[in-house]
């Protein structure tokens, strides 16, 4: 096929035979959970055939995560609906970056690793609705517009493999020779012309899941492996990137995504990268208490209620001794009890470490007269988990964490349903709210809503067509959520037999990424991709 070259912006233009993907209402299909990929069983899956000429052939300097320049031209395709009955315009679609030469190098992506780079944050929409290029995953913070997606931060400045000082994963993918795919998703702060909320949970794990499934049905034409996908996202983004490894082609979802009409394909996929996940919502207040409960907030320079955050505490200690856990490296069942040992012995011990490790000489010596909690022998860091909490200071969010007495927890508005804008989801703060609310039992459909965004249920559940490569990575300083939360997933990750590789990150707060070239580095090595 010939193609029309066309100058805009030092870029050559290849356009195809078609102006890409149209979106059509009609028969929607159910989940393939034997992941048989690449054949249309109606005229809706015709539409969602993916237009492999259709494309854009940009050329962009990109900084990797070593802080050097290269010149990558790829070909990019512009944004198209993964599903046949979107909610709207604007955010049911994804673009797809496909390198084709990095510093004069010819690139044969067609067997790379395909990375899913998903802009979630704070359960909000994101959209690549006015995407020209690779890295434009837009966040949508109501009142606020459009924003670069708060992926993590941690890149070297300066280049354009960063956005606004964060790191731009795809960006990075792409100019290791990786294809990027960027999936718009909804957000719990759309509403249609009848006010009714309709991007509250399920709808982004939903989305995900049919994006997913968009590429897999299109094995063959989008270039990269399609059973090499491996998905990041952080904070919210981090939940469902987590969720999506966790929930491979589980029936659960099926109803939901016959609706939005995702293609006929599986929807697992062979890896998981997760960024300071907040997840395990149902829990999450306990384990918050447990975790921050003697720490002033930032908002007000006092502790929360003492009374509340005991009895949430109390409530950690149930679900963790239900879970029956065992952590990394032969450390034994996991409790209440035990978890400040562990995670001073498995993670906060070493990340100091290696942080101190790293520096200079003097460096070294000017941080530790600085943080005279710490003893430095013999390598290595040790402190107790009391000076820690001194250490990292306020906490950021009041008690309950997530499911507010009053509602005015962004995760209330994650469980609203209708034109009611925002829930209780946990039975404790129903019992307690403030609002007026006189219902003492949580609405009907909330359990099986909790299930479909908690990963924690479908490893619990040994589900088979899960992800069985998992990167997680968290600051010590982000009290968005519990520490216990991505150690509870590795734990139960580790549990199962999947391989986990967990980290924190030492002094480092909220959607922060100190290692994006190791991230990028083991995709390389679990997929055994060559460039």
């Amino acid at each position: 096929m010939k193609h029309r070259a066309v100058t805009r912006r030092n870029v050559v233009i290849g356009i195809g035979a078609t102006a890409g993907v149209a979106a059509v209402g009609g028969i929607a299909l159910s989940a393939n959970a034997s992941g048989t990929e690449g054949e249309s069983g109606s005229r809706s899956s015709d539409a969602l055939v993916f237009d492999k000429d259709d494309y854009a052939e940009l050329t962009e300097t990109i900084t990797d995560a070593a802080g050097k320049n290269h010149e990558v031209v790829y070909h990019f395709y512009k944004p198209r609906d993964y599903v046949t009955n979107p909610s709207d315009d604007t955010h049911q679609s994804l673009v797809v970056s496909v390198p084709v030469k990095i510093d004069g190098k010819a690139v044969d992506a067609s067997r790379a690793p395909i990375i899913l780079a998903n802009a979630v944050g704070a359960y909000m929409p994101s959209t690549v609705a006015k995407a020209t290029g690779v890295g434009q995953n837009a966040l949508e913070m109501t009142g606020m517009g459009a924003m670069p997606s708060a992926m993590p931060s941690g890149i070297p400045s300066g280049g354009t493999g960063a956005v606004n000082g964060m790191v731009n994963l795809a960006k990075l993918a792409l100019v290791a020779g990786y294809v990027s795919v960027e999936p718009g998703a909804r957000g719990r702060s759309l509403t249609d012309a009848s006010g009714s909320y309709y991007g509250t949970a399920p709808a982004a794990i939903v989305d995900l899941k049919a994006a997913v499934r968009y590429v897999r049905f299109n094995k063959g034409r989008i270039p990269g492996n399609t059973d090499r996908i491996v998905s990041t996202g952080t904070s919210a983004g981090g939940a469902m990137s987590a969720l999506l490894g966790a929930s491979g082609d589980s029936p659960l979802y099926d109803r939901h995504l016959k609706e939005a009409g995702a293609a006929d394909a599986s929807d697992a996929i062979f890896a998981t990268g997760t960024w300071c996940p907040i997840t395990d919502l149902e829990h999450a207040d306990a384990a918050y208490e447990w975790n921050w409960g003697a720490n002033v907030t930032q908002s007000t320079g006092k502790t929360v209620d003492q009374a509340v955050s005991k009895e949430l505490q109390s409530q950690f200690a149930e679900y963790q001794a239900s879970l029956k856990l065992k952590g990394l490296k032969g450390f034994g069942p996991l409790t209440a009890r035990n978890y400040d040992e562990y995670l001073l012995e498995t993670y906060l011990q070493p990340s100091a470490t290696k942080y101190l490790a790293a520096l200079s000489d003097s460096d070294r010596a000017a941080y530790l007269a600085e943080n005279t909690f710490i003893t430095w022998s013999d390598g290595k860091a040790i402190f107790t988990w009391d000076d820690y909490l001194t250490h990292v200071g306020p906490r950021k969010k009041s008690a309950p964490a997530f499911d507010a007495f009053d509602l005015s927890a962004g995760e209330n508005n994650e469980f609203g349903t209708g034109t009611t804008k925002a829930r209780h989801f946990t039975t404790y703060s129903l019992r307690n709210d403030t609002t007026g609310l006189t219902a003492k039992r949580l609405d009907g459909d909330l359990p099986e809503l909790l299930r479909l965004m908690n990963p924690m249920h479908f490893i619990a559940q040994h589900n088979p067509r899960r992800a069985k490569h998992w990167w997680i990575r968290l600051g010590t300083s982000d009290s968005d959520t519990s520490l216990t939360v991505s150690a509870n997933l590795a734990a139960a990750l580790n549990d199962v037999g999947d391989h986990v590789d967990h980290e924190y990150y030492w002094d480092q707060g909220h959607a922060t990424n100190t290692d994006p070239g190791d991230f990028i580095t083991w995709v390389a090595k679990i997929t055994g991709y060559k460039k």
